[in-house]
């Protein structure tokens, strides 16, 4: 039986290049990132310190400090401090469905504005919080944000971008959200130790700093010709726009394409309802199974609590600062090869890859702990040194595959009728798994113990078998062109069946 397929082009690819215009409007977009990874790397390091625990979770304080019954991995098992970090999740959960209708019927750049205005409050009443009440409504706040510009940033990026470079476009969004991950590290390791103890207001306001800049920026990009075509009759608007995009004005070809989607798109009045049908059965597939992959990789239960993990491993408040400073580094640093290869390699390999990083260290990880570390043990420091090396193996095998390509793939892969309301499903998966991990992470790791990294390893196994057999590559296909992909898959042709003219146009691999 063939497995996988490499795709080869049909001859048909779209003129134009990157020009400035695109470049600055996508560099504008990709800041939308900046959000989520700052909250990702704001959340963790703020749990771990003394002056914020003792503030808003004093159970979790004196259980860290005062009870030396306490397993290392139950000490910071908090049903309340779970709820802090995982209501944002929730709440873009339920955020990007109402984002669906948004971006579909105003525009992407819209729903880009919106999110950055609903954290920017979210943001200033974290920092402002003087009970629970207001920082977890501020991490509402902070949610509603989230669910709409991650809905929309990576459309955006996906529909400006040349098809030739659409993956390393998209990339920016994921080295976006590294940077935005990284200055959160960085300002917690800074200010932790700021006399008073308000420093941890300083980490949460902050975070309305890219807020703004992404709203602002945002007032000054113009809209995706997919949207003005969609949502608008004036086709010379949108033809100059495209042009001006690509920097030609030999455009016709792609213009006629996206014509051909906008008229298939205005014949469904009910997207999420269309999505059920036979035809789109392999992209409702991957609208939920690869960010529920990318989540169970156990990605944000490290980025979260990486802080945490290090604490639990024996180490000061400050070198579990610096070590999940170091481990951001190394991802981000990852990604910026992800960006390099994915339009020379293709997604496909980068998957293999980062699987096999992402697997042995998580294993070789979950070994240490359970030989080594104990309910009531401090791990020795070569160990602990250990840890972190394999941390970094393991963030470095994430940040090569599913971290950028998980939202590579789920833009690129839709067409136009379904875009918007296929992407709401994308993150409203993500953020479900994101809220449902960072619920249990710290109640699975008081009760599984070490036995959490060979969980999460054993379902890294499930999901690289997943893009081994389900997953074709998209590599250098134009966006309106991509239900090819599906017609001539050994698998999902049966779903959607084989079009007239595409015989011949890929070949299977075993």
């Amino acid at each position: 039986m063939a497995v996988g397929v490499e795709i080869k082009s049909d001859g048909k690819q779209y003129n134009g290049r990157i020009t400035r215009f695109v470049l600055l409007s996508c560099m504008v977009a990709a800041s939308g990132g900046l959000i989520f990874g700052y909250d990702v790397g704001v959340s963790g390091g703020v749990s771990s310190m003394e002056p914020f625990l003792k503030k808003f979770f004093p159970g979790v304080y004196r259980k860290m400090n005062e009870d030396t019954n306490v397993s290392n991995y139950c000490k910071f098992d908090s049903q309340l401090l779970t709820t802090f970090t995982s209501s944002l999740y929730l709440a873009g959960l339920f955020s990007s469905f109402l984002a669906a209708h948004v971006t579909r019927s105003y525009g992407r750049r819209t729903s880009i504005i919106i999110g950055g205005l609903s954290y920017l409050v979210g943001a200033a009443l974290e920092g402002a919080s003087y009970n629970i009440y207001m920082l977890i409504f501020g991490r509402i706040l902070l949610g509603v944000g989230l669910g709409f510009t991650n809905q929309s940033v990576p459309l955006y990026l996906s529909e400006m971008a040349p098809s030739k470079y659409r993956g390393a476009f998209n990339i920016a969004f994921q080295i976006c959200i590294g940077l935005g991950q990284n200055l959160a590290t960085l300002i917690n390791y800074g200010i932790h130790k700021i006399a008073g103890g308000w420093g941890w207001r300083i980490s949460v306001g902050m975070a309305g700093v890219p807020a703004a800049l992404l709203a602002l920026g945002a007032l000054f990009l113009s809209e995706t010709p997919n949207s003005l075509i969609q949502n608008s009759n004036d086709n010379d608007k949108a033809k100059k726009l495209l042009q001006k995009i690509r920097g030609t004005d030999d455009v016709q070809a792609e213009f006629d394409d996206l014509n051909e989607a906008s008229r298939a798109a205005k014949s469904v009045q009910h997207p999420f309802t269309n999505l059920l049908q036979r035809k789109y059965r392999p992209q409702l597939i991957m609208s939920v199974a690869i960010p529920f992959f990318q989540q169970i990789t156990g990605i944000n239960a490290v980025s979260f609590y990486a802080p945490i993990l290090f604490l639990t491993l024996g180490s000061g408040e400050s070198a579990a600062l610096l070590a999940a400073t170091i481990t951001g580094f190394i991802g981000l640093t990852f990604v910026v090869f992800a960006l390099y290869l994915v339009d020379r390699m293709g997604r496909r390999p980068l998957f293999h890859i980062g699987g096999v990083q992402m697997f042995i260290s998580q294993m070789m990880v979950g070994a240490i702990m359970v030989t080594k570390l104990g309910d009531h043990n401090a791990i020795s420091k070569g160990y602990a040194s250990c840890v972190l090396v394999l941390i970094c193996v393991y963030i470095s095998g994430f940040g090569l595959s599913w971290g950028p390509l998980g939202w590579v793939v789920t833009s690129e892969i839709f067409p136009l009728e379904i875009r918007s309301a296929a992407q709401s499903i994308v993150v409203a998966t993500n953020l479900s798994m994101t809220f449902i991990i960072a619920q249990i992470f710290l109640a699975m790791l008081c009760h599984m113990k070490s036995g959490i990294f060979f969980f999460f390893g054993g379902w890294v196994i499930v999901m690289s078998a997943f893009v081994y057999y389900l997953l074709p590559e998209t590599k250098n296909i134009p966006i309106e062109k991509m239900d090819r992909i599906w017609r001539e898959h050994f698998f999902w042709k049966r779903f959607v069946g084989v079009g007239e003219n595409d015989e011949g146009w890929m070949k299977e691999t075993a």
